[in-house]
């Protein structure tokens, strides 16, 4: 019975996912005429609705641990990519932001029509070298705009507890703009994982690792040094949940 409750929780926090996304892709675009802050208020609203049905529905609910490393000056967050909760979740946990995207997103109904009114940073993931330098360039430009750029390292979803080879694209930013780097862990594939509807109940963790120097360093000493910490958090946080299980 426990598992069927699951499972319809699910299915209707599903449904609420995806119908209410072209309601509130609408509302963005009627922000149009209005400033960046406007609009970001509009895509807050959404996720709070969304996080707030998937404790209510299934269960889901997530802590978040080290804020106080966050700088007073916007950054670079490179953070584990490892299910759809990050992706909704880091815009209510951290400052205004803007997200580096693969480009196929801006073609999705709804949701690409809006996207342009966030400011991301849309690149074409073959593209090789010349997405890095759009990395570089629309960065810094959203950096200096104030925004907070946010980028999954793996440049994908990764199931939980596999790793995949971290992208330069994060660090070389870093290093051009002079800012430091926020590493983040999260345990989310576990409860949420990827290419699934069914969504386990428990504590998802989000831990924020302090800002990791990049000025004189090579971007990919400095992307050893994230994949080192965010890697390592990830099996402590993992390992964590393992002992509450146990001891139940």
């Amino acid at each position: 019975m426990q598992n069927f409750g699951q499972s319809l929780g699910s299915v209707i926090f599903t449904l609420y996912l995806f119908l209410s996304l072209p309601v509130y892709a609408g509302i963005s675009l009627l922000t149009a005429p209005f400033p960046h802050r406007v609009t970001y208020v509009v895509g807050q609203h959404w996720v709070k609705t969304v996080l707030f049905l998937l404790k209510m529905l299934c269960s889901l609910d997530y802590v978040v641990e080290g804020q106080q490393h966050l700088p007073k000056k916007n950054a670079i967050i490179l953070l584990k990519h490892s299910s759809t909760f990050e992706g909704l979740a880091q815009v209510l946990i951290f400052p205004r932001q803007t997200w580096v995207i693969k480009k196929e997103l801006m073609w999705a109904p709804f949701l690409g029509w809006a996207l342009p009114l966030y400011k991301p940073i849309a690149i074409d993931r073959r593209a090789g070298r010349t997405a890095t330098e759009q990395i570089i360039e629309e960065g810094q430009q959203r950096l200096n705009d104030g925004l907070w750029v946010m980028i999954f390292p793996e440049g994908t979803r990764v199931a939980s507890g596999e790793t995949k080879r971290y992208g330069l694209g994060g660090a070389l930013l870093a290093v051009a703009a002079g800012r430091p780097i926020v590493p983040v862990a999260h345990n989310a594939g576990r409860f949420w994982p990827r290419r699934s509807w069914i969504k386990h109940p428990g504590t998802i963790t989000i831990r924020i690792g302090p800002p990791i120097n990049t000025e004189g360093r090579s971007p990919r000493d400095i992307t050893d040094q994230v994949r080192e910490w965010i890697e390592s958090a990830v099996t402590k946080i993992n390992a964590s949940v393992e002992e509450g299980d146990s001891k139940h």
